[in-house]
Protein backbone atom coordinates (compact mmCIF):
# COMPACT_ATOMS: atom_id res chain seq x y z
CA UNK A 1 0.00 0.00 0.00
CA UNK A 2 1.60 3.52 -0.60
CA UNK A 3 0.75 6.72 -1.22
CA UNK A 4 -2.42 8.25 -2.22
CA UNK A 5 -4.14 4.81 -0.94
CA UNK A 6 -2.45 4.94 2.54
CA UNK A 7 -3.25 8.86 3.08
CA UNK A 8 -6.83 9.88 4.65
CA UNK A 9 -7.20 13.52 3.26
CA UNK A 10 -5.22 13.06 0.02
CA UNK A 11 -1.71 14.10 1.02
CA UNK A 12 0.44 11.26 -0.32
CA UNK A 13 3.55 10.61 1.53
CA UNK A 14 5.23 8.09 -1.10
CA UNK A 15 5.90 4.68 0.23
CA UNK A 16 6.89 5.70 3.42
CA UNK A 17 3.11 5.21 5.06
CA UNK A 18 3.09 2.86 8.18
CA UNK A 19 -0.48 1.51 8.63
CA UNK A 20 -0.73 0.60 12.14
CA UNK A 21 -3.87 -2.33 13.19
CA UNK A 22 -5.38 -0.44 16.99
CA UNK A 23 -8.87 -2.04 17.97
CA UNK A 24 -10.67 -0.75 20.09
CA UNK A 25 -10.47 2.90 19.39
CA UNK A 26 -8.83 4.81 22.03
CA UNK A 27 -11.02 6.97 24.46
CA UNK A 28 -7.76 9.80 24.20
CA UNK A 29 -4.19 9.77 22.70
CA UNK A 30 -2.28 10.58 25.47
CA UNK A 31 -1.68 8.39 28.57
CA UNK A 32 -2.38 10.78 31.58
CA UNK A 33 -6.19 10.37 32.15
CA UNK A 34 -6.37 6.63 30.74
CA UNK A 35 -3.91 3.68 30.41
CA UNK A 36 -5.92 1.23 28.61
CA UNK A 37 -4.01 -0.58 25.89
CA UNK A 38 -5.08 1.21 22.56
CA UNK A 39 -4.16 4.12 24.25
CA UNK A 40 -1.00 3.18 25.70
CA UNK A 41 -0.67 2.12 21.56
CA UNK A 42 -0.55 5.85 20.29
CA UNK A 43 0.58 7.85 23.39
CA UNK A 44 4.66 7.54 22.87
CA UNK A 45 4.42 8.41 19.07
CA UNK A 46 4.20 11.99 20.28
CA UNK A 47 4.41 12.09 24.00
CA UNK A 48 7.66 10.53 25.28
CA UNK A 49 8.70 9.56 28.47
CA UNK A 50 12.38 10.87 30.50
CA UNK A 51 13.81 7.50 29.55
CA UNK A 52 13.30 4.04 27.58
CA UNK A 53 14.43 0.49 28.24
CA UNK A 54 16.54 -2.35 26.88
CA UNK A 55 14.69 -6.20 27.19
CA UNK A 56 16.37 -5.92 30.32
CA UNK A 57 14.33 -3.14 31.81
CA UNK A 58 17.87 -1.53 31.59
CA UNK A 59 17.05 2.49 32.16
CA UNK A 60 18.09 4.30 28.35
CA UNK A 61 18.20 8.09 27.65
CA UNK A 62 15.05 9.86 25.85
CA UNK A 63 14.48 13.21 27.10
CA UNK A 64 16.53 12.85 29.72
CA UNK A 65 20.02 12.48 28.39
CA UNK A 66 21.54 11.36 32.32
CA UNK A 67 20.24 10.82 35.86
CA UNK A 68 22.12 10.19 39.41
CA UNK A 69 20.66 8.23 42.34
CA UNK A 70 21.14 9.59 45.83
CA UNK A 71 22.88 7.90 48.08
CA UNK A 72 20.03 7.31 50.39
CA UNK A 73 17.76 6.31 47.74
CA UNK A 74 15.57 9.46 48.28
CA UNK A 75 15.91 11.51 45.14
CA UNK A 76 16.90 10.96 41.40
CA UNK A 77 18.21 13.94 39.89
CA UNK A 78 17.87 13.96 35.97
CA UNK A 79 19.79 16.21 33.08
CA UNK A 80 17.58 16.79 30.44
CA UNK A 81 18.07 17.37 26.81
CA UNK A 82 18.69 20.65 25.53
CA UNK A 83 17.18 22.16 22.84
CA UNK A 84 13.94 20.02 22.58
CA UNK A 85 10.70 21.45 21.07
CA UNK A 86 7.01 20.66 21.60
CA UNK A 87 5.40 20.55 18.37
CA UNK A 88 3.98 23.76 18.99
CA UNK A 89 7.67 25.36 19.07
CA UNK A 90 7.81 26.38 23.00
CA UNK A 91 11.00 24.93 25.10
CA UNK A 92 10.42 21.94 26.73
CA UNK A 93 11.50 22.57 30.14
CA UNK A 94 11.92 20.70 33.91
CA UNK A 95 8.59 23.00 34.32
CA UNK A 96 7.13 20.55 32.04
CA UNK A 97 8.76 17.51 33.81
CA UNK A 98 7.35 19.15 37.53
CA UNK A 99 3.78 19.51 36.03
CA UNK A 100 3.95 15.76 34.03
CA UNK A 101 4.78 14.00 37.09
CA UNK A 102 2.23 15.91 39.35
CA UNK A 103 -0.80 15.77 37.17
CA UNK A 104 0.16 11.69 36.40
CA UNK A 105 -0.15 11.32 40.53
CA UNK A 106 -3.20 12.97 39.96
CA UNK A 107 -5.18 11.27 37.68
CA UNK A 108 -3.17 8.48 36.09
CA UNK A 109 -4.82 5.41 36.76
CA UNK A 110 -0.99 3.77 37.99
CA UNK A 111 0.17 7.33 39.25
CA UNK A 112 -1.05 7.88 42.48
CA UNK A 113 0.70 4.46 43.33
CA UNK A 114 3.46 4.77 41.12
CA UNK A 115 4.40 8.38 42.00
CA UNK A 116 2.99 7.64 46.05
CA UNK A 117 6.57 8.86 47.66
CA UNK A 118 7.26 11.55 45.16
CA UNK A 119 7.75 14.72 47.30
CA UNK A 120 8.24 17.38 44.86
CA UNK A 121 9.84 17.60 41.99
CA UNK A 122 12.46 20.79 41.87
CA UNK A 123 13.47 22.55 39.00
CA UNK A 124 16.75 24.37 39.80
CA UNK A 125 17.51 25.21 36.16
CA UNK A 126 15.47 24.48 33.29
CA UNK A 127 17.20 21.67 32.39
CA UNK A 128 17.82 19.67 35.66
CA UNK A 129 14.50 17.93 37.53
CA UNK A 130 15.00 16.67 40.91
CA UNK A 131 12.62 13.77 42.36
CA UNK A 132 12.59 13.84 45.58
CA UNK A 133 11.05 11.14 48.05
CA UNK A 134 9.29 11.41 51.55
CA UNK A 135 10.21 7.29 51.31
CA UNK A 136 12.51 5.43 48.76
CA UNK A 137 10.83 3.84 45.77
CA UNK A 138 12.74 1.07 44.39
CA UNK A 139 10.56 0.28 41.20
CA UNK A 140 11.19 4.58 40.03
CA UNK A 141 13.96 4.36 38.08
CA UNK A 142 12.09 1.68 35.37
CA UNK A 143 8.42 4.10 35.63
CA UNK A 144 9.52 6.80 32.98
CA UNK A 145 8.70 5.24 29.61
CA UNK A 146 6.86 7.49 27.78
CA UNK A 147 3.91 4.72 27.35
CA UNK A 148 3.73 4.97 31.21
CA UNK A 149 4.91 8.37 32.09
CA UNK A 150 4.89 11.00 29.38
CA UNK A 151 5.99 14.21 29.33
CA UNK A 152 3.49 16.86 28.78
CA UNK A 153 3.24 20.70 27.84
CA UNK A 154 2.11 22.11 30.66
CA UNK A 155 0.90 25.16 28.92
CA UNK A 156 -1.55 22.94 27.45
CA UNK A 157 -3.25 22.27 30.66
CA UNK A 158 -3.28 25.12 32.33
CA UNK A 159 -6.85 26.50 33.43
CA UNK A 160 -8.65 23.61 32.56
CA UNK A 161 -9.28 20.05 34.07
CA UNK A 162 -6.66 17.23 33.03
CA UNK A 163 -10.18 15.71 31.65
CA UNK A 164 -11.01 18.78 29.28
CA UNK A 165 -7.30 19.51 28.16
CA UNK A 166 -7.50 20.02 23.96
CA UNK A 167 -4.14 17.67 24.37
CA UNK A 168 -6.08 14.35 25.20
CA UNK A 169 -7.83 14.98 21.68
CA UNK A 170 -5.09 16.44 19.44
CA UNK A 171 -1.62 16.06 21.64
CA UNK A 172 1.34 18.35 20.93
CA UNK A 173 4.04 16.37 22.31
CA UNK A 174 8.38 16.18 21.20
CA UNK A 175 8.27 13.22 19.98
CA UNK A 176 9.22 11.37 16.64
CA UNK A 177 5.67 12.33 15.21
CA UNK A 178 3.57 15.10 14.99
CA UNK A 179 -0.83 14.48 15.81
CA UNK A 180 -2.50 15.57 12.38
CA UNK A 181 -5.91 14.24 12.61
CA UNK A 182 -8.64 12.24 14.70
CA UNK A 183 -11.10 11.14 12.54
CA UNK A 184 -13.65 8.77 14.75
CA UNK A 185 -14.38 5.67 14.02
CA UNK A 186 -12.02 5.41 11.66
CA UNK A 187 -8.29 6.72 12.09
CA UNK A 188 -5.52 8.54 13.49
CA UNK A 189 -2.86 10.09 11.69
CA UNK A 190 0.76 11.09 12.65
CA UNK A 191 3.34 12.97 10.38
CA UNK A 192 7.01 12.86 10.76
CA UNK A 193 8.11 15.44 12.57
CA UNK A 194 11.08 17.40 10.84
CA UNK A 195 12.51 19.16 13.89
CA UNK A 196 12.92 15.85 15.83
CA UNK A 197 16.01 16.06 18.28
CA UNK A 198 17.33 12.74 16.84
CA UNK A 199 17.74 13.62 13.53
CA UNK A 200 17.83 11.56 11.36
CA UNK A 201 15.14 9.75 12.92
CA UNK A 202 12.49 9.06 12.20
CA UNK A 203 12.27 7.07 9.15
CA UNK A 204 8.78 7.11 7.88
CA UNK A 205 6.63 10.18 6.62
CA UNK A 206 3.27 9.07 8.23
CA UNK A 207 1.81 6.77 10.73
CA UNK A 208 -1.69 5.89 9.97
CA UNK A 209 -3.41 4.40 12.42
CA UNK A 210 -6.76 2.48 11.52
CA UNK A 211 -9.20 1.59 13.68
CA UNK A 212 -11.09 -1.86 12.71
CA UNK A 213 -13.38 -3.58 15.16
CA UNK A 214 -14.67 -6.58 12.61
CA UNK A 215 -12.32 -8.88 13.09
CA UNK A 216 -12.49 -10.71 9.55
CA UNK A 217 -12.09 -7.24 8.07
CA UNK A 218 -8.63 -6.64 10.27
CA UNK A 219 -7.97 -10.32 9.47
CA UNK A 220 -7.95 -9.46 5.55
CA UNK A 221 -6.40 -6.37 6.02
CA UNK A 222 -3.51 -7.86 7.65
CA UNK A 223 -3.43 -10.71 5.05
CA UNK A 224 -3.45 -8.17 1.75
CA UNK A 225 -1.23 -5.78 3.10
CA UNK A 226 -3.77 -3.09 3.77
CA UNK A 227 -2.20 -2.62 7.33
CA UNK A 228 2.14 -2.92 7.91
CA UNK A 229 1.17 -3.45 11.43
CA UNK A 230 -0.93 -5.47 13.90
CA UNK A 231 0.70 -5.40 18.01
CA UNK A 232 -1.18 -7.15 20.52
CA UNK A 233 -2.14 -10.43 19.36
CA UNK A 234 -4.93 -8.03 16.80
CA UNK A 235 -6.71 -11.12 15.76
CA UNK A 236 -8.62 -13.87 17.52
CA UNK A 237 -6.47 -16.98 18.19
CA UNK A 238 -8.53 -19.45 15.77
CA UNK A 239 -6.45 -17.15 13.36
CA UNK A 240 -3.56 -17.31 14.07
CA UNK A 241 -1.99 -20.58 12.32
CA UNK A 242 -3.56 -19.21 9.31
CA UNK A 243 -1.57 -16.27 9.61
CA UNK A 244 1.29 -18.22 10.81
CA UNK A 245 1.71 -20.14 7.39
CA UNK A 246 1.74 -16.51 5.15
CA UNK A 247 5.52 -15.87 3.59
CA UNK A 248 4.70 -12.15 3.93
CA UNK A 249 4.19 -11.95 7.76
CA UNK A 250 6.24 -12.38 10.82
CA UNK A 251 5.44 -12.75 14.19
CA UNK A 252 7.39 -11.48 17.48
CA UNK A 253 6.87 -11.73 20.63
CA UNK A 254 9.30 -9.20 22.44
CA UNK A 255 8.44 -5.99 23.35
CA UNK A 256 5.98 -6.85 26.00
CA UNK A 257 8.31 -7.09 28.55
CA UNK A 258 7.05 -3.49 29.86
CA UNK A 259 3.32 -4.74 30.17
CA UNK A 260 3.00 -8.23 31.07
CA UNK A 261 -1.08 -8.67 30.53
CA UNK A 262 -3.12 -10.90 32.16
CA UNK A 263 -6.86 -11.38 31.83
CA UNK A 264 -9.00 -11.56 34.93
CA UNK A 265 -12.48 -12.67 36.36
CA UNK A 266 -13.23 -9.40 38.75
CA UNK A 267 -15.96 -8.89 41.22
CA UNK A 268 -18.04 -5.57 41.80
CA UNK A 269 -17.55 -6.59 45.76
CA UNK A 270 -20.48 -3.68 46.64
CA UNK A 271 -22.66 -6.34 44.32
CA UNK A 272 -25.49 -7.88 46.94
CA UNK A 273 -24.72 -11.41 45.95
CA UNK A 274 -20.91 -11.27 44.66
CA UNK A 275 -20.16 -8.99 47.55
CA UNK A 276 -20.61 -12.79 49.64
CA UNK A 277 -17.91 -14.67 50.03
CA UNK A 278 -18.84 -18.37 49.76
CA UNK A 279 -20.30 -17.10 46.17
CA UNK A 280 -17.29 -15.86 45.08
CA UNK A 281 -15.56 -19.02 46.83
CA UNK A 282 -18.05 -21.22 44.65
CA UNK A 283 -17.16 -19.74 41.45
CA UNK A 284 -13.73 -20.36 42.36
CA UNK A 285 -14.28 -24.09 42.43
CA UNK A 286 -16.32 -24.18 39.38
CA UNK A 287 -13.47 -22.52 36.92
CA UNK A 288 -10.74 -24.69 35.53
CA UNK A 289 -8.07 -22.48 34.64
CA UNK A 290 -6.47 -25.16 32.01
CA UNK A 291 -9.29 -26.27 30.32
CA UNK A 292 -10.39 -21.98 29.86
CA UNK A 293 -6.32 -21.50 28.17
CA UNK A 294 -7.08 -24.67 25.97
CA UNK A 295 -10.74 -23.70 24.91
CA UNK A 296 -11.01 -19.98 24.59
CA UNK A 297 -7.12 -19.25 24.18
CA UNK A 298 -6.33 -22.56 22.15
CA UNK A 299 -3.05 -22.64 24.10
CA UNK A 300 -2.18 -19.22 23.27
CA UNK A 301 -1.92 -18.36 27.28
CA UNK A 302 -0.40 -19.30 30.10
CA UNK A 303 -2.05 -20.37 33.29
CA UNK A 304 -1.92 -17.50 36.01
CA UNK A 305 -3.16 -18.81 39.85
CA UNK A 306 -2.72 -14.96 41.42
CA UNK A 307 -2.89 -11.43 40.71
CA UNK A 308 1.22 -10.98 39.45
CA UNK A 309 1.97 -12.63 36.05
CA UNK A 310 3.40 -15.62 35.57
CA UNK A 311 5.62 -13.41 32.93
CA UNK A 312 7.37 -11.23 36.13
CA UNK A 313 9.19 -14.33 37.32
CA UNK A 314 10.89 -12.11 40.04
CA UNK A 315 7.69 -11.60 41.32
CA UNK A 316 5.12 -14.14 40.89
CA UNK A 317 4.60 -17.63 43.10
CA UNK A 318 3.96 -20.12 40.76
CA UNK A 319 3.01 -22.59 43.83
CA UNK A 320 0.04 -20.57 45.21
CA UNK A 321 -3.06 -22.21 47.19
CA UNK A 322 -5.79 -21.76 44.39
CA UNK A 323 -9.21 -23.55 45.22
CA UNK A 324 -9.25 -26.84 43.11
CA UNK A 325 -11.84 -27.27 40.46
CA UNK A 326 -14.76 -29.17 42.44
CA UNK A 327 -18.52 -28.98 41.56
CA UNK A 328 -19.64 -31.10 44.30
CA UNK A 329 -17.57 -28.08 46.86
CA UNK A 330 -18.54 -25.50 44.19
CA UNK A 331 -22.43 -26.37 45.18
CA UNK A 332 -22.18 -26.87 48.90
CA UNK A 333 -20.52 -23.06 49.19
CA UNK A 334 -23.67 -21.58 47.56
CA UNK A 335 -25.59 -23.81 49.52
CA UNK A 336 -24.39 -22.26 52.84
CA UNK A 337 -24.28 -18.99 51.30
CA UNK A 338 -28.25 -19.37 51.08
CA UNK A 339 -29.46 -19.58 47.41
CA UNK A 340 -30.64 -22.81 47.02
CA UNK A 341 -31.77 -24.05 43.52
CA UNK A 342 -34.78 -23.33 42.27
CA UNK A 343 -37.69 -25.94 40.44
CA UNK A 344 -35.57 -25.24 37.05
CA UNK A 345 -32.25 -26.24 39.02
CA UNK A 346 -31.00 -22.13 38.77
CA UNK A 347 -30.06 -20.16 41.81
CA UNK A 348 -29.98 -16.67 40.57
CA UNK A 349 -29.12 -14.84 37.56
CA UNK A 350 -26.08 -12.42 36.95
CA UNK A 351 -24.61 -10.16 33.88
CA UNK A 352 -21.33 -10.86 32.50
CA UNK A 353 -19.45 -7.98 31.17
CA UNK A 354 -16.22 -8.78 29.34
CA UNK A 355 -13.69 -5.82 27.76
CA UNK A 356 -14.38 -5.61 23.71
CA UNK A 357 -10.97 -5.93 23.23
CA UNK A 358 -10.64 -9.36 20.96
CA UNK A 359 -12.41 -12.61 20.32
CA UNK A 360 -10.69 -14.13 23.32
CA UNK A 361 -12.49 -12.03 25.87
CA UNK A 362 -15.54 -12.95 24.81
CA UNK A 363 -14.93 -16.60 24.60
CA UNK A 364 -13.59 -16.56 27.93
CA UNK A 365 -16.88 -14.82 29.33
CA UNK A 366 -18.62 -17.35 27.51
CA UNK A 367 -16.42 -20.82 29.21
CA UNK A 368 -16.97 -18.90 32.41
CA UNK A 369 -21.32 -18.57 31.52
CA UNK A 370 -21.24 -22.45 30.64
CA UNK A 371 -19.33 -23.22 33.83
CA UNK A 372 -21.59 -21.23 35.87
CA UNK A 373 -24.62 -23.27 34.55
CA UNK A 374 -23.13 -26.43 36.30
CA UNK A 375 -23.66 -25.34 39.56
CA UNK A 376 -27.26 -23.13 38.99
CA UNK A 377 -25.93 -19.80 38.16
CA UNK A 378 -27.14 -18.18 35.19
CA UNK A 379 -25.25 -15.78 33.65
CA UNK A 380 -26.09 -13.13 30.87
CA UNK A 381 -22.82 -12.36 29.10
CA UNK A 382 -23.76 -8.81 28.00
CA UNK A 383 -21.28 -6.87 24.98
CA UNK A 384 -21.23 -3.16 24.74
CA UNK A 385 -18.32 -1.01 22.84
CA UNK A 386 -15.29 -0.03 24.54
CA UNK A 387 -16.56 3.63 25.83
CA UNK A 388 -19.67 1.97 27.18
CA UNK A 389 -17.87 -0.66 28.66
CA UNK A 390 -15.37 1.53 30.48
CA UNK A 391 -18.03 4.13 31.60
CA UNK A 392 -20.50 0.87 33.24
CA UNK A 393 -17.57 -0.60 35.12
CA UNK A 394 -15.58 2.48 36.26
CA UNK A 395 -18.20 5.32 36.75
CA UNK A 396 -21.57 3.94 37.10
CA UNK A 397 -20.19 0.92 38.83
CA UNK A 398 -23.33 -1.06 36.90
CA UNK A 399 -21.90 -4.15 36.82
CA UNK A 400 -21.88 -7.83 39.28
CA UNK A 401 -18.65 -9.03 37.81
CA UNK A 402 -16.42 -8.86 34.67
CA UNK A 403 -14.00 -10.51 32.33
CA UNK A 404 -11.16 -7.80 31.98
CA UNK A 405 -7.75 -7.63 31.60
CA UNK A 406 -4.55 -5.54 33.73
CA UNK A 407 -1.33 -4.71 32.53
CA UNK A 408 1.05 -6.08 35.49
CA UNK A 409 3.72 -3.76 34.09
CA UNK A 410 7.76 -4.00 34.46
CA UNK A 411 6.85 -3.94 38.61
CA UNK A 412 4.06 -4.96 40.92
CA UNK A 413 3.94 -1.51 42.80
CA UNK A 414 3.02 0.04 39.49
CA UNK A 415 0.66 -2.85 37.49
CA UNK A 416 -0.83 -4.41 40.55
CA UNK A 417 -1.03 -2.48 43.44
CA UNK A 418 -3.27 0.43 41.62
CA UNK A 419 -5.93 -2.84 41.08
CA UNK A 420 -6.18 -3.61 45.07
CA UNK A 421 -4.79 -0.79 47.09
CA UNK A 422 -7.68 0.76 48.90
CA UNK A 423 -6.83 4.43 48.10
CA UNK A 424 -6.96 3.73 44.48
CA UNK A 425 -10.51 3.09 44.32
CA UNK A 426 -11.63 5.97 42.30
CA UNK A 427 -14.87 6.27 40.86
CA UNK A 428 -14.46 7.32 37.10
CA UNK A 429 -10.81 6.39 36.74
CA UNK A 430 -10.48 3.36 34.64
CA UNK A 431 -8.48 0.43 34.95
CA UNK A 432 -7.85 1.05 38.85
CA UNK A 433 -9.37 -0.73 41.84
CA UNK A 434 -12.80 -1.39 39.70
CA UNK A 435 -13.59 -4.26 42.66
CA UNK A 436 -13.60 -2.31 45.79
CA UNK A 437 -11.26 -4.26 47.87
CA UNK A 438 -10.48 -2.87 50.82
CA UNK A 439 -8.08 -4.73 52.90
CA UNK A 440 -6.07 -2.72 55.45
CA UNK A 441 -3.50 -5.84 55.70
CA UNK A 442 -2.95 -5.63 51.61
CA UNK A 443 -2.48 -2.22 52.07
CA UNK A 444 0.35 -2.73 54.46
CA UNK A 445 1.82 -5.11 52.30
CA UNK A 446 1.66 -3.62 49.21
CA UNK A 447 3.04 0.34 50.87
CA UNK A 448 5.91 -2.05 51.98
CA UNK A 449 6.81 -3.31 48.90
CA UNK A 450 6.73 -0.03 47.48
CA UNK A 451 9.34 1.09 49.60
CA UNK A 452 11.50 -2.23 50.63
CA UNK A 453 15.16 -1.70 48.90
CA UNK A 454 16.04 -5.22 50.03
CA UNK A 455 15.34 -7.62 46.96
CA UNK A 456 14.80 -10.80 48.99
CA UNK A 457 12.45 -9.04 51.16
CA UNK A 458 10.16 -7.66 48.19
CA UNK A 459 9.73 -10.86 47.21
CA UNK A 460 8.28 -12.29 50.33
CA UNK A 461 6.27 -9.19 50.59
CA UNK A 462 4.57 -9.68 47.50
CA UNK A 463 4.24 -13.33 47.97
CA UNK A 464 2.19 -12.49 51.13
CA UNK A 465 0.10 -9.71 49.26
CA UNK A 466 -0.79 -13.11 46.61
CA UNK A 467 -1.15 -15.74 49.24
CA UNK A 468 -4.24 -13.18 50.43
CA UNK A 469 -5.62 -11.98 47.84
CA UNK A 470 -6.49 -15.60 46.68
CA UNK A 471 -7.90 -16.13 50.29
CA UNK A 472 -10.02 -12.87 50.34
CA UNK A 473 -10.80 -13.13 45.90
CA UNK A 474 -12.18 -9.59 45.06
CA UNK A 475 -11.19 -11.51 41.52
CA UNK A 476 -9.93 -14.53 40.16
CA UNK A 477 -6.33 -13.88 37.64
CA UNK A 478 -7.32 -16.35 35.41
CA UNK A 479 -4.59 -16.45 32.54
CA UNK A 480 -1.81 -14.22 31.36
CA UNK A 481 -2.30 -14.11 26.94
CA UNK A 482 0.40 -14.47 24.73
CA UNK A 483 1.57 -11.60 23.20
CA UNK A 484 2.16 -10.91 19.60
CA UNK A 485 2.81 -8.71 16.98
CA UNK A 486 2.10 -9.31 13.30
CA UNK A 487 4.11 -7.42 11.01
CA UNK A 488 4.24 -7.54 7.04
CA UNK A 489 8.11 -8.45 6.09
CA UNK A 490 8.50 -4.93 4.55
CA UNK A 491 8.47 -3.58 8.79
CA UNK A 492 11.59 -3.34 10.23
CA UNK A 493 12.69 -2.50 13.93
CA UNK A 494 9.18 -2.35 14.98
CA UNK A 495 10.91 -4.00 18.54
CA UNK A 496 13.66 -2.52 20.03
CA UNK A 497 12.54 -1.83 23.14
CA UNK A 498 10.70 -3.24 26.21
CA UNK A 499 7.20 -1.64 25.11
CA UNK A 500 7.68 -2.42 21.80
CA UNK A 501 5.01 -1.13 19.27
CA UNK A 502 3.88 1.00 22.33
CA UNK A 503 7.03 2.56 22.10
CA UNK A 504 8.02 5.99 19.92
CA UNK A 505 8.40 4.30 16.86
CA UNK A 506 11.60 6.29 16.07
CA UNK A 507 13.51 3.16 15.00
CA UNK A 508 10.86 1.76 12.34
CA UNK A 509 11.86 1.53 9.02
CA UNK A 510 10.07 0.05 5.70
CA UNK A 511 11.46 -1.57 2.32
CA UNK A 512 10.11 0.24 -0.89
Amino acid sequence: MTGEQNSPGGISHGDRVLTMLVDPEPTTLVAVTNCADPTMLVSAKVSEGLLSYDFDLNPQPQLATGWTIADDGLGITFHLRQDVKWHDGLPFTSADVAFSIGLLKQVHPRGRSTFANVAEVATPDPFTAIVRLSSPAPFLLTALAGTETPMVPKHRYDGVSPQASPNGAAPVGTGPFVFREWVRGSHAIYDRNPSYWDIPKPYVDRILVRFIEDADEALAAIEDGTIDLAPGTPVPVTKLGRLEASPKLVFETRGYEYTNQVVRLEFNLDHPILGRYEVRRGFAHAIDRQILVAKAWLGYAKVALGPISPDLKLFSAPDLAVPPVDLSEANRWLDAAGFPRDANGFRFQLPLDYVPAGEGYQRTAEFIAQALAEIGVAVEVRAQDFSSYIKRIYTDRDFAFTVGRANNMFDPSVGVQRIYWSQNFRTGVPFSNGSHYASQEADRLLEAAAVEGNPVKRQELFREFQTLVVKDMPDLTLLAPAQITIANKRVHNHTVTADGPNGNLADLRLDP
